[in-house]
């Protein structure tokens, strides 16, 4: 059973395919808009894209239509990748692993699937599987494409992507609660997909990485719909892939169960190093990976909430850093992160926490908000973590739309992609910005442009509740008053700015609630909490 789909399919089938749109237009490139002085046209396509949702209009969509994205460079554009959930379905019999591009991370051009059609060795190796186990061959399963990761290695870009098998074990059935046999349903697997170019969309698949492995052996019997202990141990879903200064390879693999692993793989062919034992032997556990974080120390939890594993490394602190997604996906879904000095971990948190014995990740990097003038955001996480070519690291994610936004029921279903800048504070912690990326100039930020009113949303954690604005007014003569106290000080060297004891980072940002859109200045830091504390002056 995948947590992810308790929500997401329910979003799926309840929304009706919806209808026109006029073309929003775009602003000046990466490389014009950063220019100081230029012209700057901020980017106006409608946060609520309902109205031009529909396939037909496929090629207005720009960032609608993305879920659990991944991103990498190739040539001139960065290429974004998605899991198929769209709202409307309108992805379904239009292929898998849908993608589109960008030459300047704020206008993107859709460019179609990636996948036409479910590969052979899926429901080959499911069979085989079954048979082993004694069990019937399922004829047409029941896919659901989620969360691919697309790395460069070598000369190669190499995509691992996780299909779910939506069928019950022992008869075969397709996932419905009339089907329900007292089994649990069929394992994820991992595949992998290889081009030397991106531009070319042309992807030879190379079948088989790793699959859905348990503690359990043959003993698939589920007591009833409401039992969440879990079958599978290892959840073979939302695939991350590392490449060391060393030349390792590892993949990175987890949702929900029993937490996050990593496994080793042959740079050569990027399959593991050792071919994994069946997936029911308990013996073979250890081929499917090892445990890096779990949420709760608990060997017998098997329901976490927690899941989409991100790692990256950053050369300039020497850590590698684990980005995880925490909770349902619509509404509460919030980012965690934490650090080690090795793949294998140890990872600990902000706050000094083994996550890899299990425990509550801090901090928070991102939680369903709202600044004023607008719905806000729910749903902000699965994100994918990248570097562009002058190594600025960014943050892209989906965001949804609060249920009953302009009164449409299933709004909570329209899926908008996200990209958002990072900035790392002096003891090598990410912090995310509040607002998205929207390629504004990078001006320089005197200390007079901080005076005046801003709103700061402070993203303690509440399961599902987005988090509101508070007033900071910043005077001339140093004082502070509103949601913090005492004297601020800036550095404009750094872009730091010191609120009572509280370090933030500024940068120039786009205003996305106001109407029009104008630029401003933003900020984001890490409170002694560890939560987020995201700014906005007010223009």
């Amino acid at each position: 059973m995948n947590g992810k789909r308790i929500t997401q399919g329910l979003f799926i089938l309840l929304i009706l395919i919806l209808f026109g749109c006029e073309k929003s237009p775009v602003h000046d490139p990466l490389s014009d808009s950063q220019q100081e002085g230029s012209n700057y046209s901020p980017p106006v396509y409608a946060d609520d894209y309902s109205s031009m949702a529909s396939w037909e209009t496929r090629n207005l969509w720009n960032l609608a239509n993305v879920h659990d994205p991944t991103v990498e460079k190739c040539g001139e554009y960065y290429y974004m990748y998605t899991t198929d959930a769209s709202y409307g379905n309108v992805h379904l019999g239009h292929g898998h692993f849908h993608h589109r591009r960008s030459k300047d991370l704020v206008n993107w051009e859709y460019m179609g699937a990636s996948m036409p059609y479910a590969p052979a060795w899926i429901r080959d190796s499911l069979n085989n599987m079954r048979k082993r186990e004694g069990l019937l061959p399922i004829d047409d399963p029941v896919y659901g494409f989620w969360a691919p990761v697309v790395r460069k290695v070598g000369e190669k870009y190499r995509m691992y992507y996780s299909v779910i098998v939506d069928n019950y074990i022992r008869t075969g059935k397709p996932n419905t609660p009339d089907n329900f046999d007292g089994s649990w349903t069929e394992r994820a697997f991992i595949g992998m997909m290889e081009t030397s170019d991106l531009v070319a969309n042309s992807w030879t698949d190379k079948g088989f990485v790793v699959c859905s492995s348990t503690d359990k052996e043959l003993d698939w019997n589920r007591q009833s719909l409401s039992d969440w202990s879990g079958y599978f141990k290892w959840n073979a879903i939302d695939p991350s892939v590392i490449v060391t200064p060393e030349n390792e390879q590892w993949l990175i693999y987890g949702s929900w169960h029993s937490g996050i692993v990593v496994l080793q793989l042959d740079p050569g062919t990027g399959k593991p190093l050792k071919i994994p034992g069946e997936p029911w032997d308990i013996n073979a556990l250890p081929d499917y990976g090892r445990r890096i974080a779990r949420r709760e120390n608990s060997d017998n939890n098997r329901w976490q909430a927690q899941e989409a594993p991100e790692m990256i490394y950053n050369e300039k602190t020497g850590y590698y850093y684990l980005f995880l997604a925490y909770d349902e996906l619509s509404v509460a879904y919030n980012t965690r992160v934490c650090r080690s000095r090795n793949v294998t971990g140890p990872f600990l948190d902000y706050n000094g926490a083994n996550i890899t014995n299990g425990a509550e990740c801090m901090p928070i990097l991102t939680h369903p908000y709202r600044f004023n003038n607008h719905s806000g955001w729910v749903g902000i996480s699965h994100c994918g973590v990248f570097k562009d070519d002058n190594g600025n690291w960014f943050f892209a994610s989906q965001g949804r739309l609060p249920v009953n936004t302009g009164g449409n029921a299933y709004s909570n279903a329209i899926m908008m992609g996200h990209v958002r800048k990072i900035r790392w504070t002096e003891d090598g912690w990410p912090v995310v910005m509040p607002e998205r990326y929207a390629a504004v100039p990078d001006s320089e930020i005197s200390e007079d442009k901080l005076i005046g009113s801003w709103e700061v949303i402070v993203l303690k954690y509440q399961y599902g509740i987005q988090q509101t604005s508070q007033t900071l007014q910043l005077n001339a003569d140093k004082t502070v008053s509103g949601i913090f106290s005492g004297n601020w000080v800036y550095n404009a060297a750094m872009k730091t700015l010191t609120v009572g004891s509280q370090k933030l980072y500024v940068d120039n940002g786009l205003d996305w609630e106001a109407s029009p859109r104008v630029p401003t200045l933003v900020f984001s830091g890490i409170n002694s909490f560890a939560q987020s504390v995201w700014g906005k002056k007010k223009r």
